[in-house]
């Protein structure tokens, strides 16, 4: 039918959907994450600065620094990754405390890579607490393990004479992790630089182990490409962290919470 003689009461609905067409597109809210499995017990830390700027009633600032596991490959969106979900669990925690977690990770860097920016994008930012994440990408690249120790403890002494706390992350269970022959070092060089440092390790390879013993296997917490964490993966790190945190800072009103917020 020619447009000049089509019906009138069809011409409303062209202009409408016409209108429509031109709105911007606004994307479905995303599913929230499912429940996160039982943490087990918590990781013992000792966080004598971060306490201590607390009982002053100081701002804290937590630095999350790493590669993509921090930056957030494989999340849907900048406020899933778990350097922002740790701020919205500890901000909930902590009501009336100001505190904020800037996320220092970039995707594909190793250790070395890591240093040429510790300066600018860290010690800069005079944080209370660093976390920091390493070691993937060294597995992967198969980087020589003495190589890799030797620039975490020059990073480390770095960090330690601006005054900051510190706690080291691990690598996650995944697929490109575990099956690589370099992974079994570099999971137990960790905890051996975390003993002589005497600095907590936030082990996200036994987190996993647990929440697979509970029935949870690795697979839930990472997206297809056997490597980065989904959503899910990444709210309950910083679930887990989370309560350690809280628990280190002896902030025992804090628990029911975080563990609501599981």
């Amino acid at each position: 039918m020619p447009w000049s003689l089509a019906p009138r009461r069809v011409l409303p609905r062209l202009c409408l959907l016409a209108l429509l067409a031109g709105l911007p597109h606004v994307a479905a809210p995303a599913t929230p994450p499912a429940s996160c499995p039982d943490a087990g017990s918590l990781t013992p830390m000792a966080l004598p600065g971060t306490l201590g700027a607390l009982r002053a009633g100081k701002a804290l600032t937590i630095v999350a620094f790493g590669s993509s596991s921090t930056e957030g490959a494989g999340a849907s969106a900048p406020d899933a990754t778990y350097p922002a979900r740790l701020e919205a669990r500890l901000r909930a925690a902590l009501p009336g405390v100001a505190l904020r977690v800037l996320n220092r990770g970039r995707g594909g860097e190793e250790v070395r890579e890591m240093l040429a920016r510790l300066e600018r994008d860290v010690v800069a930012e005079a944080p209370t607490l660093v976390i920091w994440q390493a070691g993937a990408n060294a597995v992967l690249r198969g980087m020589p393990p003495e190589t890799f120790r030797a620039a975490m403890a020059t990073g480390l002494a770095r960090l330690q004479a601006a005054g900051a706390d510190i706690v080291l992350m691990d690598n996650q269970r995944a697929p490109r992790i575990v099956n690589n022959p370099h992974h079994a070092a570099f999971e137990a060089l960790m905890a051996g630089l975390a003993e002589d440092q005497q600095l907590p390790l936030f082990s996200r390879a036994r987190l996993m182990r647990g929440w697979e013993a509970a029935g949870t296997p690795p697979g839930a917490f990472l997206v297809g490409d056997g490597l980065h964490h989904n959503d899910r993966g990444y709210d309950c790190i910083a679930a887990a962290l989370a309560e350690s945190l809280a628990a280190a800072l002896r902030l025992p009103a804090a628990m029911p919470a975080l563990v609501a917020g599981r």
